[in-house]
Formats: structure tokens, sequence, C-alpha cells
């Protein structure tokens, strides 16, 4: 099986990580793609910048930079796993992805770190919910540790 874990820097993506890792711990015989996607450059981004493969790059190494921490836990668990920074809109891209690597499940997180975009528009895990042609595996953030009150 497939899996493919979308990483956008939020501890939540990470969760999801940890859950794939654990999956693999309890037996699943899985082969991992981690992917980041890079939004378009903007207009005035372009205009800027006065070229456009400056703005390719930095897009490369942010998504790349944003990959490294996913790619730790992989490592220290000691799986194997391809890796994909894309840019475009990130359910669209993320589907793509999934055809592309023949993907059989994705794990994601429930909310990224663009929550004002998720409210007007819908979150990226909702819209890869209801658009991908495999199931996907919604991961929740682990509940915050209670506050102790005698400190």
């Amino acid at each position: 099986m497939k899996i493919l874990l979308p990483v956008d820097g939020s501890a939540v993506s990470l969760e999801a990580v940890r859950f794939a890792i654990r999956m693999a711990r309890e037996g699943l015989q899985t082969g991992v793609v981690l992917a980041n996607v890079q939004e378009a450059a903007t207009l005035y981004e372009l205009l800027v910048a006065h070229d456009p493969q400056v703005l390719e790059q930095v897009s490369a190494a942010a998504g790349a930079h944003t990959l490294e921490a996913a790619q730790q836990l992989l490592k220290d668990a000691g799986m194997p796993y391809e890796s994909e920074v894309a840019s475009g809109d990130p359910a669209h891209t993320l589907i793509d992805i999934i055809e592309r690597h023949e993907c059989d499940l994705v794990v994601m997180g429930a909310s990224g770190i663009s929550t004002l975009r998720s409210a007007l528009l819908g979150s990226v895990s909702n819209e890869v919910l209801h658009a991908a042609g495999v199931p996907v595996m919604i991961v929740k953030a682990p509940p915050e540790a209670p506050v102790d009150s005698t400190e």
C-alpha cells in the first residue's frame, strides 16, 4: 500500500506522519510519498521579482524545508519514502500527486496553517476528501495536555 502524506509544516500534518509510522509498526506494509504544495506566485510577486525562476527556486526551497521534519521522522523510524514539492492549488495538486504516484491512501491533518482561507473556501483536507479517488484518513491534532493548577 502506498500512502500520500501531505505536509504543510503544521503540527497536525506531522501528527499524520506519526500516525502512518504507527500503522507501519503495527504491520501495514507501506510505501510513503511525502508531499508539500506551494501556492503559485501572485501577480504582485511576479512583478516585484522580475525573474520567475527566482520565485520557483524560492518556492522549491521553502517546500523542501517544510518537508525536513517529516523526513526526519521517517528516517528515525527506518521507513523509506519519496518526496515531492509541487506548486499550484493545494487540493488539486495533491489529487494529481495521488494519481501520478498511484497512492492507495491519503493520511493528512484535519487543519493546517491557513485557517482564514479554510473558513472562506473550504479546507484542503475537505477538498481532498471529496475529490480523491482513494480513501482519505483525516488525523486530528492530539488534545493538549491538561494544565496542572498546583504549579
